[in-house]
């Protein structure tokens, strides 16, 4: 197995420096979702995979600094609270299908924000919290919070609520990722609860999240993909619409293309279609009328302004200051300074962690509790 990454370490460096690997990105990939190494990355890189197995969990292994995206995981979740006026008004949607492709619409929106190559966000450590509010053109407002309510595994819950607008979104992520060769799969567990408060018999829409793949991290460019299947389904009305989110295959295929059907009970009214970072589709299974859910090129740039508190009013563990010291030192692209800050943090959380061992503590969610099996928002 070891002659396998020695092997795979040497394809590598040859990539960097001559033709002997193909090092060019694949034809239809955007320039955004690829990433190339310097010569030092790259020999970190190489360092890093002579450690690994294939199959191999990575909640424990350190990644190097230029890896990562300078935001908590805590932070990223918002990205999918950036179009949430998709399913404002929604109450006035007489028809339960109707409503449900409203809901459709938000979760796809959510995908086209993304950082510039493959890159992954801190993991938030226990206790740390995300929050901050958002101004709607109409006047009203949306708030969230997030919080690591886990540190093995790691879980990551999450709530947003805007009264005035009638949404309130419940979930928890549970990313489990493992290396599988010349790819790292990330494996998104949990899910998304969506509930339209002013329609109280429609109960929850549920939402599972697709896999992520990073793929060329031995040789050629680095390419970030969502893959697998996801489920977005209304259980009171018998709605649902398995989607998948295709890989692109060696030969044929495209990247970032998703297909979905869409079902009442057993017969399907619809499907959905095209490209999560470009334009998605609605097919009426009856008419064969085509409807646009979302046009990330047209419409991706009407993201609801976000209010974070400046960092000197923040809490000590609330994520942009608790991480601060090593957003500077990544956004200078200083790496000795990225994994000096980076440790510190991870250090002074082992260390609490300790103290709390030895006094015979559990530690309590700040804004959570675990209630059925599911984490929701501690609120009377």
């Amino acid at each position: 197995m070891m002659g396998l990454f020695s092997q795979a370490g040497s394809q590598l460096r040859r990539a960097r420096g001559s033709s002997v690997v193909d090092d060019r990105a694949p034809e239809d990939t955007e320039p955004d979702d690829t990433s190339i190494l310097d010569e030092n990355e790259g020999s970190i890189i190489t360092a890093l995979i002579s450690q690994l197995r294939v199959g191999m969990d990575l909640s424990k292994v350190t990644f190097p600094t230029f890896v990562l995206e300078p935001r908590s995981m805590l932070e990223r979740i918002t990205d999918f609270m950036s179009h949430p006026d998709l399913i404002f008004g929604s109450e006035n949607c007489s028809d339960p299908e109707e409503r449900f492709i409203r809901i459709l619409q938000y979760y796809l929106a959510g995908w086209h924000i993304k950082p510039k190559g493959v890159k992954k966000p801190y993991n938030p450590v226990l206790g740390e919290f995300f929050r901050c509010r958002y101004d709607y053109a109409n006047g009203t407002r949306g708030y969230y919070v997030a919080e690591q309510v886990s540190h093995h595994p790691p879980i990551s819950a999450f709530f947003y609520i805007s009264p005035a607008n009638r949404v309130c979104i419940v979930g928890e992520l549970r990313p489990k990722s493992k290396f599988l060769g010349n790819s790292v799969s990330t494996t998104m567990e949990g899910e998304n609860r969506i509930t339209l408060l002013g329609i109280p018999e429609d109960g929850e829409y549920v939402v599972t999240m697709p896999n992520m793949y990073a793929r060329g991290i031995l040789f050629g460019k680095m390419v970030l993909e969502l893959g697998d299947t996801c489920v977005v389904k209304n259980e009171r009305h018998r709605l649902t619409c398995d989607l998948e989110f295709k890989t692109k295959g060696f030969f044929s295929g495209t990247y970032n293309a998703i297909a979905g059907r869409v079902r009442r009970g057993g017969a399907e009214f619809g499907e959905v279609l095209g490209r999560w970072s470009h334009v998605m589709e609605f097919k009426n299974s009856k008419t064969g009328s085509k409807s646009i859910l979302f046009d990330a090129a047209k419409d991706g740039q009407n993201i609801a302004p976000m209010y974070v508190a400046p960092e000197e009013e923040q809490e000590p563990y609330e994520s942009r200051r608790l991480w601060h010291r090593l957003t500077l030192a990544i956004e200078a692209r200083d790496m000795e300074a990225a994994t000096e800050a980076k440790s510190a943090v991870e250090d002074a959380q082992r260390e609490l962690r300790r103290r709390r061992e030895e006094r015979g503590e559990k530690f309590v969610p700040r804004f959570f509790e675990l209630r059925g099996g599911r984490w929701e928002p501690k609120l009377s």
